[in-house]
């Protein structure tokens, strides 16, 4: 698949927006491994309720996490799989540059620390 350079990234941008933030590609990645209720999410990941539940509602309003109810709880999880394969190939690809991304001085650690 080719990249158009020339329109609006908007959507990508979006997407990897919603993956930026460390709480919820942490929610991501717990999903990859299954269903959880948000009371799972919160003991696994240490995080306040009300945190965990902002972050599943920005996930589902990019539609990448949904739920389904059973009697009175919710499951929540990954709604597509190439959502895996985009995180496996990130993984790989930060594999192979080795410590480049951390210390690109826009994006990575050390423009974290300057901030």
């Amino acid at each position: 698949m080719a990249i158009d350079c020339t329109s609006a990234p908007t959507p990508a941008v979006a997407l990897f927006r919603s993956l930026g933030d460390p709480t919820r590609l942490a929610i991501v990645r717990r999903l990859a491994a299954g269903e959880a209720r948000v009371v799972d999410l919160t003991g696994e990941l240490g995080m306040a309720q009300s945190t965990v539940s902002k972050h599943l509602a920005c996930l589902r309003d990019c539609g990448l996490v949904d739920y389904r109810v059973e009697g009175r709880q919710s499951f929540y999880g990954l709604t597509r799989p190439e959502l895996l394969d985009l995180l496996r190939s990130a993984e790989l690809l930060l594999a192979a540059t080795g410590a480049a991304v951390a210390l690109c001085p826009v994006y990575g650690a050390s423009a974290e620390a300057r901030a």
